[in-house]
């Protein structure tokens, strides 16, 4: 049974100890503490996947399941293993079944090796990666030999027996859904090259794919590529040159230890460093590093390029990940958020346009607006240096002639002449049949998430045009950023509608209006979220709201305001609002900064109470152990950056603002061995609030630092007490910066 195989006993590898820059000795190294079945059940929608993988790496391995099954961690059955476009599945010789049954008890899930027994085999599946290679091995104990397929993934490609020990194949990769996007130049591949440790016999073909007979131990290495079958060697060579298993599988536990380790925390329970380290590792698997020996394939152009000193990453949803994720991967890879933004960069002068999905074949139309712009300007702000110059070119392209419609990609149209013109996406009235052709059968219009997400963009583009003194369209883009006021209704005290003559919605319902999801006016959400959706302008709406002590009472009515409806009715026509605590949703990324919008409101101590209960409510260290979909890490960067003690409420603003920490001590390697260093003292489950904070040795008072301070190094000291310290950061000046001031 793979339980009792040495080199993966989780209680041998839990014995050793790391020491981190010179702090004594930890129980458990940082990999340790990672479980990769958390999330492994979704509440509603889509779980997580036990990936051994590198950061950022293109060899993405876990447990092939049985197709449709949502809860990866509750399927019945295995199909495969992963080979870059195909999968391999083994099994005893003459069984003839391809899927097996499984037990969790007799299976290892760690970032660097993962193994399983095949139950209805026998047969024992080990697994480990590198960044563009894997290492299989598979094992018959009883004895005897092993039957092995390998199968293509999808339809268009082909699989090639080259000799006894060399498969090779290839696989057309999806790409654009939209023809305006797509480029005639080719299509995008995925390669591999798999090289066996002892010759197979009776190769046959099959369709898609092959069958052969191996021995009762027979290893399996395999390269990928997105350049060639050739390149895909190269790699394998690169990365995975031995037959060594248990060293391929060391390399990648001593690469996650150093980079998990980036990150040290003293304190806490052994639930919550779990959580963490978990949530940690989560956080760094995307974007994909796709660059191959200097060189990468770009499904922007169908081209291969020089990569010319920049990796080259896709794999993005933005729209999930701007708001913690990239902030979080900066603190501790700066030269990688770099890459990453010139790869947006690279995308745009190969397609010309600004994508915010990209995948290895092409921008993807999922989700709203342009948020690319903020992860560019946030990158921009916090010191990372490329061509701002191209970069303002690229985001300015996409504010003024890419189209706003959700789930679409292309020119800008009709509506969105409205919001050019009126300052607001225009909706339907209700009952009124949609005509606007482009418009997503699905996805709708989404009116007010897009008018409020879109406000927050053109802010962005306005901060680069003002780095490059071009004034026009600094006054032009801040004044399109407020565009949000538009839709703010006094009389609701909440965001709503408005059609396109500028008159509100009649019949509106700000909790369950707009049908599935909301959206015929918002993105999976409703009105309470949405109204609180102005990262750049807190001071705005507190305005618009009567003063901060209204605006705190509606922040405290969106925690306690229940469903209109009950709970299951509401949660079947919002689906992605999950981990609820009233209205509140921290199941979506739309309200990952709500929490910290008491410190705007001059009452500091409530984001210190909400952002500890989200903790301790939402995520734990097993399967059911995340509020909501992960969408790539975005869910995990939240609690990591939140159990450090500080959040990005507007990434494109290099200022965090203060929350709880819950360990006593937490040190970030920021570079040039520097570390900065927040210490909690005194805190415990009862001990959450802030009495008093340094930093750097100098009494700080106001609930958030910037960039500038955490960069340099240095260190955040906050006395934690049982009780709030009211007059703490309170003072209207001591709220962080908003556009509005």
């Amino acid at each position: 049974m793979v339980k009792n195989i040495a080199f993966v006993d989780q209680d041998a590898v839990r014995a050793t100890t790391l020491q981190i820059a010179g702090r004594g000795k930890r129980p458990k190294e940082p990999v340790a503490y990672v479980n990769p079945h958390v999330g492994g059940i979704g509440h509603l929608l889509t779980s997580t996947a036990p990936f051994v993988q590198c950061p950022h790496g293109l060899a993405r391995l876990a447990p092939i399941m049985s197709p449709g099954v949502t809860d990866k961690y509750l399927a019945e059955k295995i199909h495969g293993f992963p080979l870059g476009p195909a999968l391999v599945m083994v099994t005893a010789q003459g069984q003839e079944a391809w899927t097996s049954s499984y037990d969790h008890d007799f299976e290892i899930a760690t970032p660097y090796v993962y193994g399983v027994t095949l139950e209805d085999s026998g047969v024992d599946v080990e697994m480990t990666a590198a960044a563009q290679a894997a290492h299989y091995r598979f094992t018959r104990p009883a004895g005897g030999d092993i039957d092995l397929m390998i199968k293509l993934r999808g339809q268009v490609g082909t699989v090639t027996i080259e000799t006894s020990t060399v498969v090779t194949g290839e696989q057309v990769v999806m790409g654009p859904i939209l023809p305006e996007l797509a480029h005639q130049k080719g299509d995008t591949r995925q390669y591999f090259y798999a090289e066996f440790s002892r010759p197979l016999r009776d190769m046959r073909d099959i369709d898609g794919g092959i069958i052969a007979t191996g021995p009762e131990l027979v290893e399996c290495r395999v390269g990928l590529s997105h350049i060639s079958v050739d390149q895909a060697r190269r790699n394998l060579e690169r990365d995975i040159p031995a037959w060594d298993f248990e060293g391929a599988a060391t390399k990648l536990r001593d690469l996650w230890n150093r980079t998990l380790g980036k990150v040290d925390v003293d304190g806490g329970t052994e639930r919550q460093r779990k959580i963490f380290y978990t949530a940690l590792y989560r956080s760094l698997l995307r974007m994909t590093n796709v660059t191959e020996d200097g060189r990468y394939f770009s499904g922007y152009d169908h081209d291969i390029h020089d990569a010319d000193g920049y990796d080259f990453y896709v794999d993005d949803g933005v729209w999930d990940t701007y708001r913690s994720m990239h902030p979080l991967q900066l603190l501790i890879d700066a030269r990688g958020q770099r890459d990453m933004a010139v790869s947006y960069l690279r995308m745009f002068e190969q397609s010309g346009w600004l994508p915010s999905f990209p995948s290895i074949a092409g921008e993807q139309p999922v989700m709203l607006a342009r948020h690319a712009a903020a992860f560019i300007l946030d990158c921009h702000v916090k010191g990372l240096k490329f061509d701002i110059a191209l970069a303002y070119k690229a985001v300015r392209h996409a504010a003024m002639e890419a189209t706003m419609l959700p789930w679409r990609r292309g020119p800008a149209g009709d509506l969105d002449s409205v919001y050019f013109k009126k300052g607001i996406f225009p909706a339907l009235a209700l009952g009124e049949v949609e005509s606007d052709p482009g418009v997503h059968h699905f996805e709708k219009r989404q009116a007010v998430a897009v008018t409020m997400e879109c406000s927050y963009d053109d802010w962005c583009v306005a901060q680069l045009a003002a780095e490059l003194d071009e004034a026009d369209d600094y006054a032009y883009f801040m004044q399109r950023a407020r565009n949000w006021s538009n839709l703010y209704n006094a009389e609701l005290g909440l965001v709503a509608p408005k059609d396109r003559e500028g008159k509100w919605v009649e019949g509106f319902d700000p909790k369950l209006g707009g049908g599935i999801g909301g959206r015929e006016y918002f993105a999976e959400m409703n009105a309470w979220t949405y109204t609180f959706h102005v990262q750049h302008d807190p001071r705005g709406l507190i305005d618009l709201m009567g003063g901060r002590d209204k605006f705190v009472e509606k922040l405290d009515a969106l925690f306690a305001e229940q469903y209109g409806a009950d709970k299951f009715v509401f949660l079947g026509q919002f689906p992605d609002s999950t981990g609820l605590i009233g209205q509140f949703s921290q199941g979506n990324e739309p309200s990952f900064h709500i929490p910290y919008l008491y410190v705007y409101g001059g009452q500091p101590w409530k984001t210190q109470r909400r952002v500890r209960q989200i903790m301790d409510v939402w995520y734990a260290d097993q399967p059911l152990g995340l509020p909501g979909d992960d969408d790539g890490g975005a869910m995990s960067s939240w609690y990591v950056l939140s159990a450090l003690g500080f959040f990005p409420v507007c990434p494109g603003s290099p200022v965090y603002v203060i929350g709880s920490p819950i360990f006593e001590v937490s040190r970030l390697e920021v570079g040039d061995e520097k570390w900065f260093t927040i210490t909690a003292k005194d805190v415990s489950p009862q001990n959450k609030y802030i009495q008093s904070a340094t930093l750097n040795g100098l009494p700080l008072e106001q609930a958030w630092f910037t960039h500038s301070d955490l960069a340099a190094g240095g260190s955040l000291e906050l006395q934690m007490g049982p009780m709030p310290n009211k007059e703490w950061a309170i003072a209207v000046d001591a709220a962080p910066p908003s556009m509005s001031d």
